[in-house]
């Protein structure tokens, strides 16, 4: 009896391989800040509980129109998604027929191969440098004229890497205007070189540049699944047409504007985050690691062979960290005493 198939090409489709939960242990493989919810978030969203029988608004006004001030930019120009990932996909299937090329370095965000096929999109895979940074050159000179959308997270996921400013702006300008620049800042409040530009204001004065940002990771939202876009009005446009009905849910939008409302409290705990940062690297980097200066939350360790060992004997001693394979392992920022285990850990490795 014959049976109903999925389409023939998933069986090529890369794996999105998340960070694992291991009860008992200590997380610093999914670059969540270990803090959670700030107080007055969990308190707005307690409250907001006893509406979840109603659906949400499935436009996300109140946000968009909250982060429009936020940003200076015409409400228009912002679209919201289920996180930034879900955003990834929103921007190729708005921009791309099947066929089309999506350009990225590699290794970068791991969503971006697989959210473009399954748009029918074409994957362009740039290599990094080797000090682990986006090889902007070898990306102008990847582009062809089927290439429609181009990736460039910064800072750089996982590598930490991130890009400044001249050499951004040269590479914006070289770019066709007929190709879309995304610039994913999922990690933006943890940058602390002035040097590292707001992609934000790239949006004011280039027809063919968008922002995506995120609030899972400084504002400790992971859970709820909230990110949003400052792209050019048709393209926003465009995103909101292909946005799955309802699917940021209504404690989300909550959330994330209670999050707007404690800025003060959020930057505070980011700087902590960065003093660790600051610390952890240096630690790694007196044991004998190279480690790329890094404007994340996380640290990369460029172990190549030795990245899924490594992987294993952090889980030895209880710690789970995120290798790739043949590549490094990324490693979050935890508490200081979670750092510490961490660090014990990397010392005790045999190379």
């Amino acid at each position: 009896m014959s049976s109903v198939s999925p389409r023939a090409d998933l069986e090529s489709l890369p794996k999105y391989i998340p960070g694992r939960t291991i009860e008992g242990a200590i997380k610093l493989a999914s670059n969540e800040v270990p803090g959670g919810a700030l107080p007055s978030v969990a308190q707005a969203i307690a409250e907001a509980a006893a509406g979840i029988n109603r659906y949400p608004d499935t436009g996300s006004q109140v946000l968009r129109e909250r982060l429009a001030r936020e940003l200076d930019v015409p409400v228009e120009r912002v679209a919201i998604g289920c996180g930034s990932v879900s955003l990834c996909q929103q921007t190729i299937q708005a921009a791309c027929a099947p066929g089309d090329e999506v350009l990225f370095g590699w290794r970068s965000f791991e969503a971006y191969p697989i959210v473009t096929q399954v748009a029918h999109a074409k994957p362009v895979l740039v290599p990094i440098t080797e000090g682990q940074e986006l090889d902007l050159d070898a990306m102008l000179a990847a582009i062809t004229d089927r290439t429609r959308v181009v990736f460039v997270c910064n800072p750089n996921n996982p590598t930490g890497t991130a890009i400044r400013r001249a050499e951004l702006e040269r590479f914006i300008d070289a770019v066709p205007q007929r190709v879309l620049v995304v610039l994913d800042e999922a990690y933006k409040e943890f940058v602390t070189d002035p040097e590292v530009p707001d992609g934000v204001e790239y949006t004011r004065t280039r027809s063919n540049v968008m922002v995506l940002r995120t609030f899972s990771k400084a504002y400790g939202l992971a859970g709820l699944r909230v990110g949003y876009a400052v792209a050019p009005e048709a393209i926003a446009d465009a995103l909101r047409q292909v946005y799955v009905a309802f699917s940021v849910n209504m404690l989300a939008q909550v959330a994330a504007l209670a999050s707007l409302d404690a800025a003060d409290e959020l930057l505070a705990r980011c700087q902590e985050i960065v003093a660790e940062r600051g610390r952890v690297r240096d630690e790694l980097l007196a044991a004998g690691y190279q480690v790329p200066e890094t404007q994340a939350n996380f640290v990369w360790l460029p172990l190549g062979e030795q990245a899924v060992p490594f992987a294993e004997h952090a889980l030895d001693r209880k710690l789970v960290v995120r290798p790739f394979a043949g590549d490094g392992v990324r490693v979050t920022i935890g508490t200081r005493e979670e750092n510490d285990l961490f660090l014990a850990a990397a010392r005790d490795f045999s190379r």
